[in-house]
């Protein structure tokens, strides 16, 4: 959730005026939508993982609102104990926790786990995050982990890992394109073995390395920076792609985002209860 630019009100307007004829032929025409996706899950894949339709509430502030009909909720795996999860469960619902596993957050509990060696430069716009060294597996590795381990003892059915895109910021180390490859498919392996979910969070210039080893994706604003056609590998895949905006009109997106077969939904930028969705 942290690549979040202000730009021009002229390339916004613009965007908004011309998604349904570019943008639209562009998605459609090269890349063919896979309507329904499998329920199958073979014995190596013994997690859980959504259909391609998806419904969905995305919520990381504030006391969880449970009042939501809809087949999943991603919410904070630190803030939400498990009596909230074994509500939602016994409300029908899968349960995602959010974590951030590319940046250091002051106020988490295992904060004082991290040395300093592996703390960067800071998060512009998010005050008490710093970059995290994501070379250093051997320091983060465990720390991640227990955090999975934590997120399979509270009940959660998947993990949802932020900030997983460091390679392309400005983060204090000479982060590579394959030492972001090397750090997430570690991730999605451990989410695996624990028998969790995994999505892949924005990092759209490696959907198609990363495609195989994760279950979903999440995305944020990808119509508003006009970016939707990275994502079209995990609906020809028969994989969900849940994704969020935050400045446009739903009407300039969701009927797009709909004939994409995205879970689309709009939400307002602190991510508190408030959402409507595009179906």
């Amino acid at each position: 959730m942290k690549r979040i630019v202000i730009t021009k009100l002229l390339t916004v307007f613009t965007f908004v005026l011309g998604i349904s004829v570019v943008v639209a032929q562009d998605l459609t025409e090269e890349m063919p939508v896979v309507r329904h996706a499998s329920t199958h899950i073979t014995a190596i894949e013994n997690w859980w993982i959504p259909l391609l339709n998806t419904s969905w509430q995305w919520q990381l502030t504030g006391a969880i609102d449970q009042s939501y009909d809809v087949d999943m909720y991603d919410i904070d795996m630190f803030n939400n104990d498990v009596s909230v999860v074994a509500s939602l469960h016994a409300k029908g619902r899968k349960v995602i926790g959010y974590i951030s596993a590319g940046s250091w957050e002051k106020w988490r509990p295992d904060a004082d786990g991290f040395p300093e060696e592996v703390l960067g430069k800071p998060l512009e716009g998010w005050p008490g995050e710093r970059w995290l060294d994501i070379r250093r597996i051997d320091i983060l590795g465990p720390i991640m982990t227990a955090r999975m381990d934590l997120c399979k003892e509270k009940g959660f059915d998947g993990i949802e890992p932020d900030n997983i895109d460091g390679y392309v910021n400005d983060t204090g180390f000479p982060l590579t394109y394959q030492d972001q490859i090397n750090y997430n498919i570690f991730l999605a392996n451990e989410a695996h073995i624990r028998g969790l979910s995994i999505g892949l969070k924005n990092d759209l210039d490696q959907v198609e390395d990363l495609l195989p080893y994760f279950d979903w994706a999440l995305n944020e604003q990808c119509f508003q920076y006009e970016e939707c056609k990275a994502l079209m590998p995990f609906i020809n895949a028969g994989k969900a792609v849940f994704q969020v905006e935050y400045h446009l009109k739903l009407r300039s997106f969701c009927p797009l985002a709909n004939q994409l077969n995205f879970n689309s939904m709009k939400k307002h930028l602190r991510l508190d209860a408030w959402m409507k969705s595009c179906r």
